[in-house]
């Protein structure tokens, strides 16, 4: 990894350089003061999902998910238990579908819970269905080893 990574706030936008020594430390944005690794879940809106699929350099991994979505609903506890055991390696997100459905169309998404793994601004990979969260950290290690280590 290199010295210092750049991260999207969540809340704000803003792009934030951090010191890849300092990811478990609990970095907060520079502009709004919010956390930046905080081991949760972030909601995200087309906007945030943008930048932050775009401009973040740690693995950020997305749950494309719907509150009518019976297994999204039961795979969501899993998903944050994920979030913690990958605090300051990789950040988790989940954007609704429903709320949002132009991306489904721009990403070809064409069923949920579907988990997609970024890094660098490129999709690495893709993960279908809903997965307890041991699946989810294998997945997140195997696809991006050298940023999850």
């Amino acid at each position: 990894m290199a010295d210092a990574v750049k991260l999207a706030c969540m809340t704000c936008g803003q792009m934030n350089r951090v010191p890849a020594a300092k990811l478990a430390a609990g970095p907060k944005c520079g502009s709004c003061g919010d956390a930046l690794v905080t081991g949760k879940v972030a909601e995200l809106d087309m906007a945030a999902h943008d930048r932050a699929t775009r401009g973040d350099e740690l693995p950020l991994l997305v749950d494309y998910w719907a509150p009518w979505c019976g297994p999204c609903r039961m795979m969501a506890p899993e998903f944050a238990k994920a979030a913690k055991a990958l605090e300051g390696r990789a950040r988790l997100a989940k954007i609704n579908t429903q709320d949002h459905p132009k991306i489904s169309e721009r990403l070809r998404i064409q069923g949920i819970p579907l988990l997609i793994l970024y890094h660098k601004g490129r999709e690495i990979a893709r993960l279908p269905g809903a997965r307890p969260a041991a699946d989810i950290v294998a997945f997140v290690a195997e696809k991006a080893p050298a940023a999850a280590v």
